[in-house]
């Protein structure tokens, strides 16, 4: 994909771009090398009546302070497994983490009982789900849903966690926080309860927050609000942030680093313009592909041919073997090797090794 795919997919959540905000004189975010998450080797599966459904096959990878990781791929990759492993929401049974380690602060989140779990989640690790109108209970006004979970974890009076709502509510900007602490959800447009339920997850200051397709049900416009407003209070607060998605717009403009995930596999991980501008996996480049290209109007979009494999029996080698158009014998039979191009971008795929490369150059 070149600079200018890039940039067209940008445009098409919020029409500006990299270069753009280069032009207006903002810096590009410095990521610190402290390390808020590690993910390593995870494996999850779900008992179903027809079998074992292997969602997570071996996931790894690290989050660092102030970043934004986006985990992008089609629905049933297993991003939102993922992301609710390491809120410790993955119902167990039917769900199990089979093996693998998330380490948070030194801690090793799936070794921790219910009442460890409770101690982190909306305080250290905030979510924020899909549908926010699914995520606040209609029959509560938006201040006691703002003040519960501060209150419960920080021990403060009523008065003190009202003051802390109205400050989130300014912070997301939402206007005359103190009669809309008195409102319902059903007298909130859509961005607004988006922003309401961002609020919440912040309220206790987490050191990272999950965003679970956090855009999906907005339109164009509300979008780049809300990703805009990621922007602005990971610079205020330094919160790291998982973006879950499968919008490569989205990507394009808040994402500091990409992991492609495929059946339950990360099959590629770099930096936001390694992933863009040097994809390396076949099924990476069929993803960019997809993405309608404003300069090509009228040229039809190209689709990854085929569908995913099945978890209930997933190959032994390269999930994406059916599919690729460059695949080989190997490809079937032995899950590739990491390699890693630089210090950020790794992928899994036989087309590097360099046996391959003399035949496909």
């Amino acid at each position: 994909m070149n600079e200018h795919q890039f940039d067209n997919a940008n445009a098409l959540v919020c029409n500006r771009n990299e270069d753009l905000d280069r032009q207006k004189g903002k810096n590009r975010k410095t990521v610190s090398t402290e390390k808020v998450l590690t993910v390593e080797e995870l494996h999850v599966s779900f008992k179903t009546f027809g079998g074992e459904v292997q969602a997570l096959r071996g996931v790894s990878f690290e989050l660092y302070k102030g970043e934004t990781l986006a985990i992008v791929g089609e629905s049933g990759c297993g991003k939102s497994v993922t992301a609710n492993t390491i809120m410790g929401l993955i119902p167990q049974p039917p769900g199990r983490i089979k093996n693998g380690k998330v380490l948070f602060k030194g801690k090793d989140l799936t070794k921790l009982s219910k009442a460890g779990l409770r101690k982190i989640q909306g305080v250290d690790i905030s979510m924020i789900f899909q549908d926010p109108m699914t995520a606040l209970n209609p029959t509560l006004q938006i201040g006691e849903q703002l003040t519960e979970g501060y209150r419960t974890h920080h021990k403060v009076s009523k008065a003190n966690a009202r003051e802390k709502a109205i400050e989130m509510l300014e912070l997301v900007g939402i206007p005359n926080p103190e009669e809309r602490l008195k409102q319902y959800p059903h007298q909130f447009s859509g961005g607004m309860r988006q922003r309401i339920v961002i609020a919440i997850a912040l309220i206790c200051e987490p050191e990272l927050l999950i965003a679970d397709e956090p855009t999906t049900a907005l339109d164009v416009t509300i979008q780049a609000q809300i990703l805009e407003l990621f922007n602005e209070i990971q610079e205020k607060t330094g919160v790291s942030i998982i973006l879950i998605t499968h919008d490569l717009g989205v990507v394009a403009k808040i994402a500091d680093r990409i992991a492609v995930m495929y059946a339950g596999k990360v099959i590629e991980i770099g930096e936001k313009r390694e992933i863009f501008y040097t994809p390396q996996h076949p099924y990476t480049k069929g993803l960019l592909n997809s993405v309608p290209r404003l300069d090509l109007k009228e040229e039809e979009l190209q689709p990854i041919e085929g569908t995913p494999p099945d978890l209930f029996a997933p190959p032994v080698g390269c999930p994406f073997t059916a599919r690729c158009p460059f695949a080989m014998d190997v490809c079937d039979r032995v899950y590739p090797e990491t390699t890693h191009l630089t210090k950020n971008h790794a992928v899994n795929c036989w087309l590097q090794d360099e046996r391959a490369k003399l035949v496909f150059t």
